[in-house]
């Protein structure tokens, strides 16, 4: 006689899901694996570029071989500020610059014996440890900055000005704001 008892009864997994270990459902196990995988591939691709820095031009704040990532959807959500350490793409994802805005468009600026003037005025900057008699725009006396570019500059102001990369970067090439500590 049957008692009717024998759906109450757990049914048995099978051995190869208690091998893989996917839990009572595999279907549900797979669609939660799915989601997660494109949730960390989402934000990796559109929120977080990790990168490895590569050079001395942001030294002490990046050092050669450190590991950060760059926050892409900051820059949605308001526009750099002076201070702002940002990646700049020169061709593509895989190749990028690291600097620190210094001058926001429409602001002249002028770089003499090492010390930056914005507006007529010395910028602080407490990030720059060692300074080098650098000098820019060697032909005029300010520079305006267009109404989408921004002056970047590395912090390391102590190498040769000749062997360091910075200047003026549109919009358009901004990727991002680096996370650090």
């Amino acid at each position: 006689m049957d008692s009717g008892n024998d759906s109450l009864q757990p049914r048995p997994r099978p051995s190869w899901a208690q091998i893989l270990l996917v839990g009572r459902n595999p279907k549900v196990t797979a669609v939660r694996l799915i989601a997660t995988a494109l949730l960390v591939l989402g934000y990796f691709r559109w929120m977080a570029l990790p990168i490895r820095v590569t050079g001395v031009s942001m030294e002490p704040t990046f050092v050669d071989g450190q590991k950060t990532s760059i926050n892409r959807i900051s820059l949605w959500m308001h526009p750099p500020e002076r201070g702002d350490i940002l990646a700049i793409r020169t061709s593509g994802l895989h190749n990028l610059l690291l600097k620190r805005v210094i001058a926001l468009p429409g602001e002249r600026v002028r770089i003499s014996r090492g010390t930056v003037y914005i507006n007529g005025n010395p910028l602080e900057e407490l990030y720059v440890v060692k300074r080098a008699p650098w000098n820019w725009p060697r032909d005029r006396e300010d520079e305006v900055i267009g109404p989408d570019e921004f002056l970047v500059i590395g912090d390391n102001r102590g190498m040769p000005q000749d062997r360091h990369e910075f200047g003026v970067a549109r919009r358009e090439r901004l990727v991002g704001r680096a996370t650090h500590k």
